[in-house]
């Protein structure tokens, strides 16, 4: 049971879906299930393997969709006796170690100029499954980006049906000009992504902006958008901008 649990964290992960492992990691008299005994809990509260069932076996998933939400493990000890909430007559005691199952996030790069070299490099340094769009071929190209996890060459405004973009993962838009970051962006706005961000002064965002609200985009909605994007260090190179939009986006990542 457990290599099933395994391959299906594996097939999990790649798919970019969440989950939490429940472990039995210590038992005291007589319980349910031994130590090393495991489930896994998907985000839509379905399961696999066991802990030994009954009312603790519901306490933990309830536990695990907390873990999920918060990306955060968690400790539990339960007392199994006669005639508690748990509802267990096995008299024993049981600790439960719930960790969350976590996918490397989605770097998506839109644009493929000197500043994504650098993203894509350091972005796959960092641990981020990194994707590099642009409407150029010559500038989204495996050869380009030996980094990259892929590469698409697609127009900006139909580039998010290409991208299957999570809750957790990053977009970053660094396109060749004001058209293509307006098209990223009402792109990446109708996703759940973690972090939008989009270089570009302050004027030129503006524009941007201007742009989409005569299309319908709300300020609110704008207001999700990093833009001037990356942590002010006063980066001037391309590797140094890089520098800052993913120190950004770390600071976005670690923020609890």
């Amino acid at each position: 049971m457990d290599n099933n649990i395994y391959r299906e964290i594996i097939r999990l992960q790649d798919e970019g879906e969440e989950a939490a492992l429940a472990t039995v990691t210590a038992v005291n008299g007589s319980t349910p299930r031994e130590e090393g005994a495991k489930m896994l809990i998907r985000a839509d509260g379905s399961i696999m393997g066991s802990i030994g069932g009954g009312r603790i076996e519901l306490e933990v998933i309830r536990e695990a969709q907390e873990v999920i939400k918060r990306c955060r493990p968690k400790n539990l000890k339960y007392r199994l006796k006669e005639g508690e909430d748990l509802g267990m007559i096995c008299g024993g005691e049981a600790d439960v170690f719930i960790e969350p199952i976590i996918s490397s996030p989605n770097l998506f790069i839109l644009g493929g100029g000197h500043i994504a070299l650098a993203l894509a490099k350091m972005g796959q340094m960092l641990g981020f499954k990194v994707t590099v769009l642009d409407d150029r071929q010559e500038y989204a190209s495996a050869e380009r980006f030996p980094e990259a996890n892929k590469t698409i060459v697609s127009s900006y405004d139909t580039a998010f049906s290409k991208l299957n973009v999570g809750k957790n993962d990053y977009i970053v838009i660094v396109t060749e000009g004001h058209k293509g970051d307006a098209d990223a962006l009402e792109g990446a706005l109708a996703t759940e992504a973690k972090y939008i961000g989009m270089i570009g002064s302050k004027a030129k965002n503006e524009s941007v902006y201007n742009r989409l609200k005569a299309k319908g985009i709300t300020q609110a909605q704008l207001e999700r958008v990093h833009a001037p994007i990356g942590l002010p260090i006063h980066a001037q190179t391309p590797e140094e901008i890089a520098v800052s939009i993913l120190a950004e986006i770390i600071e976005v990542r670690r923020r609890q």
